[in-house]
């Protein structure tokens, strides 16, 4: 197949950033170009045509590549549930859970969906941008690997590292890689890229000749720090702690518990891009701002253990405070579960408490159980806040007095619940703040305020090509293009 890898010399060095721009840029040379991950790990999931599940990374490079995100995109998701354990979804679809040495025992029976998944890809397919995954060189975990370089052996796949000169140590991390790696892996190695560069570019040159002379591997570019990343949806949890969030004078101001088990953060990031928002993660530890205007809760992974965390934290507490102040309050997916009187889960799917009392806001309860719900949908607002897209991705069931008044409708059936003062919602949608209306009048009823005007799916496009230019005068894009040729 015609097919390139980015390995990471760790995680979070940018590769996922690299793989989308590098699929735009592909595409605007008008080849056919698909995304490919064969093993993620994150609790940021989009829902894909077919109603599976796949990272969300891989949705955003579908959409560089200008294609429809597909199962076989990402074949194996892992979704962290505890220190040690995750979820594990199999094309789009929960497999079990499994403790992490476990997963390992696991993993060989999973190599042959990866390579049937990526030969399906190849159909009506130019090329195909692989991403792997944390680092290349994770040689204790390397025994029936199929996230780095064992995919890369089994596919004979051409492989670039990434590694990001922000952190240090750049040097050693891609030197240090090469040196672990067999001989036979080596040979797959063509090169590295340097990711998030700042200043004189001039004073790499040394390196790159010390980088040869230990390893014989060609630089593919150096690529700038860049800022249009902030405008693109991030994937794990992890990279919130090196986030820098805008400066800016607020208008409104909206506070986000970081659960520790946060999952879809991503559906925030509409309101980022809002200039007249300023919007806080709020780490364990910290009290929630007493002069915020709406409190949302996310969506979680373990939605019982996190709201007992919630609890700990004193947060529900806070939360009291909070709506006796008068604000807002919105929770989604498990954020919207909390907020009522009580969480059952009688099979103990989450973990080994069975019930939780929710926080009591909304006049609901929840049983967590069944199938898992997996649909992209178009939602009516029940609150004058017009039509809007999202997606639902959830565990269990939400009933109660309260969902006489429902969030919103979808295909005739009420969804979401309202308490009777409207000031708390709750509903199982993730991604509704992309829709442009609905984000503008659901702000406007939080504080009266004028439009942005902001498009946000046409701020993703620019940031994507954006971030090609970008690529596009700092890598040997035709070097690249001779390891598949």
């Amino acid at each position: 197949m015609r097919s390139i890898m980015f390995q990471g010399t760790g995680s979070d060095v940018g590769k996922s950033l690299v793989v989308a721009g590098i699929c735009r840029l592909m595409t605007a040379r008008g080849l056919k170009v698909k995304p490919f991950k064969p093993q993620n790990m994150s609790n940021n999931a989009a829902v894909t045509k077919e109603g599976g599940e796949i990272g969300r990374a891989q949705a955003l490079q579908a959409k560089a590549c200008k294609v429809s995100p597909s199962i076989d995109m990402n074949p194996i998701l892992l979704k962290p549930q505890s220190e040690i354990g995750a979820q594990l979804i199999v094309l789009g679809k929960v497999d079990g859970n499994y403790p992490a040495k476990l997963y390992q025992e696991k993993k060989i029976q999973l190599l042959p969906v990866v390579l049937d998944a990526v030969k399906r890809l190849e159909v009506g397919t130019d090329l195909i941008i692989v991403e792997g995954a944390g680092s290349a060189a994770e040689v204790n975990l390397r025994d029936n690997d199929i996230a780095n370089m064992g995919y890369a052996i089994a596919t004979q796949t051409p492989v670039i590292l990434v590694a990001d000169i922000d952190r240090g140590g750049v040097i050693a991390s891609i030197v240090g890689t090469w040196e672990l790696l067999p001989k036979e892996e080596r040979n797959l190695v063509a090169g590295y890229i340097i990711n998030k560069f700042r200043g004189d570019v001039s004073l790499f040159k040394k390196a790159i000749e010390i980088i040869f002379d230990k390893t014989g591997l060609h630089c593919y570019g150096i690529l700038p720090f860049m800022e249009e990343a902030i405008k693109l949806p991030q994937e794990d949890a992890h990279t919130l702690d090196n986030t820098i969030l805008p400066l800016r004078p607020s208008h409104i101001k909206i506070i986000i518990p970081r659960l520790a088990h946060i999952s879809n953060f991503d559906d925030f990031d509409p309101l980022l891009a809002e200039p007249d928002v300023d919007l806080q993660f709020i780490n364990r530890g910290n009290p929630l701002p007493g002069d915020a205007d709406l409190i949302i809760l996310p969506g979680s992974k373990t939605t019982i253990p996190d709201l007992a965390d919630f609890k700990k934290q004193g947060w529900d507490i806070d939360i009291s405070a909070h709506i006796r102040r008068g604000g807002h309050v919105l929770g989604l997916c498990a954020g919207y579960q909390m907020l009522g009187r009580k969480i059952l889960d009688p099979n103990k799917i989450e973990s080994d408490l069975m019930s939780i009392n929710g926080l009591g806001v909304l006049d609901v309860d929840t049983e967590i159980g069944g199938d898992k719900s997996l649909s992209n949908v178009i939602a009516h607002s029940n609150m004058g806040f017009g039509i809007f897209t999202g997606y639902e991705m959830h565990l269990g069931v939400t009933a109660g007095p309260d969902d006489v008044r429902p969030f919103c409708k979808i295909d005739k059936r009420n969804s979401g619940a309202v308490s009777d003062n409207r000031r708390v919602m709750g509903c199982y949608l993730h991604g509704l703040f992309e829709s442009d209306k609905f984000r503008n009048k659901f702000l406007f009823s939080i504080k009266d305020r004028k439009s942005s005007g902001i498009n946000y799916d046409q701020q993703t496009e620019t940031a994507l090509d954006s971030i090609a230019n970008i690529l596009q005068d700092n890598l040997d894009i035709e070097g690249l293009l001779a390891l598949v040729d």
